[in-house]
């Protein structure tokens, strides 16, 4: 039989060699844990579980190779803050994207349609009736004397706007089908109403039989072709210190006179038997200015401050 200290040796030799065993055992599981996916997780197999393993003689345990759904440990909640960051911080880092805002196009000038007309405008049909009257010469409240034709009317009080319809020409049609173009020279107070034409006799014969006495129509503003001249004329009384100055022969509605004075042009206002009038004597005598409708200026020196006296120029406003 052996002596003891013979078999003591060998055990610490065989414990030296289980520790190595041991350590050696637990290192390759480090290993394993740390290059694993999701190392550190809940589900790596530990050091004492290895060394446990090793110590009862069993082969090394390989971790399961399906890692968990949802990470857990501190190490992926760090990288999972990370990446939410970096991706927060991306989207802050990218601007989006801007469109300018294109400037707005510049209105072409308008045409012209009549934006100084009064209740008048061109373009616009108006319903109302036809009566007559004894026109006589044709003269009446726009006091442009006698017509020269029997191819006027009287508007009523409303459409005449303080003499602004003086001198228009309108084309009446009746429902017949019948049509006739008559100038405006008066005005037909009540119980004419809005819309309605007081003719002259022989206009109204035109359209349908005296004897209806009244019939519906329709009317618009026209601009007829014409070889006259516009004429001025001062009215009776009329000086350096009072003037009234009348335009004649226009083919478009006047809807603005002005005088030239000291501080340049100055608008007259206009008085309803159609003279247009400078009450303190600005002006009479002086450059003239007239604007159809249309917007049209056209400016006339020369004209003497003769009371009652046409003095005819050399312009007419445009056609329309």
């Amino acid at each position: 039989m052996a002596p003891p200290s013979a078999h003591r040796r060998p055990r610490k030799s065989r414990a030296l060699l289980i520790a190595v065993a041991v350590g050696a055992v637990a290192l390759i599981a480090s290993v394993i844990v740390a290059f694993r996916p999701g190392g550190g997780s809940g589900d790596a197999v530990s050091v004492a579980d290895a060394g446990r393993a090793a110590s009862a003689g069993s082969a090394a345990v390989t971790p399961s190779a399906t890692p968990s759904s949802t990470p857990s440990g501190s190490a992926s909640a760090s990288a999972s803050a990370s990446a939410s960051a970096s991706a927060s911080a991306s989207k802050k880092a990218t601007p989006k994207a801007t469109v300018a805002k294109q400037p707005k196009a510049t209105p072409k000038a308008p045409v012209s349609t009549g934006s100084l007309a009064g209740r008048i405008k061109p373009g616009v049909t108006y319903s109302g009736v036809a009566t007559f009257y004894d026109a006589g010469n044709g003269d009446g409240a726009c006091t442009f004397g006698p017509a020269g034709t029997v191819m006027t009317a009287a508007m009523n009080t409303a459409d005449y706007e303080t003499a602004k319809a003086c001198g228009a020409y309108v084309r009446v049609r009746a429902a017949s089908g019948a049509s006739i173009t008559v100038r405006i020279t008066n005005e037909c107070p009540a119980p004419c109403r809005v819309g309605q034409l007081d003719l002259s006799a022989e206009a109204f014969a035109k359209l349908a039989a005296p004897v209806k006495g009244q019939i519906p129509i329709t009317w618009s503003l026209v601009s007829p072709g014409t070889g006259e001249k516009l004429a001025v004329r001062y009215k009776t009384g009329s000086s350096r210190y009072w003037c009234g100055i009348q335009i004649l022969g226009h083919r478009n509605p006047v809807a603005r006179l002005e005088v030239r004075t000291s501080g340049g042009w100055t608008v007259l206002p206009r008085a309803s038997y159609n003279y247009f009038l400078s009450e303190q004597g600005a002006g009479c005598g002086g450059a003239i200015r007239v604007t159809d409708i249309y917007g049209e200026r056209l400016t006339v020196d020369g004209i003497a401050l003769r009371p009652n006296v046409v003095q005819a120029t050399g312009v007419q406003f445009a056609g329309h």
